[in-house]
């Protein structure tokens, strides 16, 4: 997704650039409202600040919305609610206040973009392969024609990675359009959730982890193992404690006829004889 950004001020263009860098936006950046115009390269969403060296950015703001519908989300350290209002009014979607988070913006820019392209999504199911189906507008997942039960965060980070198969998804993205876009505590709880999906829908989609970034879904069965990040998603604990090539151990089982090691793992009393 492409984002035009009109700024003048270089620190808060360098720090937004960056921020919506990481976030895997790409990122045309001018500082005057005459080469907020002359863009010939498409792009999806337009940040526009107002205190422009040119020209006031709601002249601006008012030419890019008699070209087209593309969204606009103004961004200024006018925060007079008059400003605000002539700036929704004339044609902005959204409107936030300097100073502001990064966070915010890509909340916002989510937010827009959801509103502005509802009918990008299909009216009935999707379906990821020949086994799972989400329906988004009825808040279903199913595995092989059988409802599967998700909790309801079970649901929202399947339906998000959905949205792009095969892209990867940083933790802080998942994060924010899962859970919060304050969300500042341990990120624990989605490896938690992953684990939850991984396992209600091994066979038909794969959640891989990419160590120290995020996670990405990909469609069937993978190629080879597994790519798991272990610290991502923790072992559950085994009744039986040993886990050997075809699984864990039964612990009641009988002993190694050899004299070899039982389930439990300790070593057998060796035989008695009578014989001298």
């Amino acid at each position: 997704m492409r984002v035009l950004l009109v700024e003048d001020d270089e620190p808060v263009a360098e720090s937004l650039r960056r921020g919506l860098l990481r976030y895997g936006f790409e990122v045309e950046w001018v500082t005057t409202g005459a080469a907020g115009l002359a863009v010939t390269v498409p792009y999806d969403l337009v940040l526009l600040d107002l205190g422009l060296p040119d020209t006031d950015g709601l002249d601006v703001c008012r030419a890019l919305r008699r070209r087209g519908d593309v969204p606009i989300i103004v961004i200024s350290a006018r925060s007079d609610e008059t400003d605000r209002v002539v700036g929704l009014e004339i044609g902005a979607d959204d409107y936030v206040s300097k100073p502001f988070g990064v966070r915010e913006v890509i909340a916002r820019i989510r937010a827009v973009m959801r509103r502005v392209r509802p009918a990008d999504r299909p009216s009935g199911p999707q379906w990821y392969g020949a086994r799972l189906s989400v329906d988004r507008k009825a808040a279903r997942v199913r595995l092989d024609g059988a409802e599967v039960a998700l909790t309801p965060k079970e649901y929202d980070l399947l339906s998000f990675l959905t949205e792009e198969p095969g892209a990867l998804m940083s933790r802080e993205q998942i994060m924010e359009a899962v859970w919060d876009a304050n969300w500042f505590g341990p990120t624990k709880t989605l490896d938690v959730h992953v684990a939850g999906l991984r396992r209600k829908l091994a066979g038909a989609v794969t959640i891989e982890a990419v160590r120290g970034v995020g996670f990405r879904l990909v469609v069937g069965e993978p190629d080879g193992p597994d790519e798991r990040d272990e610290p991502d998603e923790p072992d559950e604990p085994d009744d039986s404690g040993v886990t050997g090539p075809t699984g864990p151990a039964d612990p009641t089982g009988p002993a190694d006829p050899t004299g070899g090691s039982g389930a439990s793992g300790a070593p057998h009393a060796p035989e008695v004889s009578d014989r001298p």
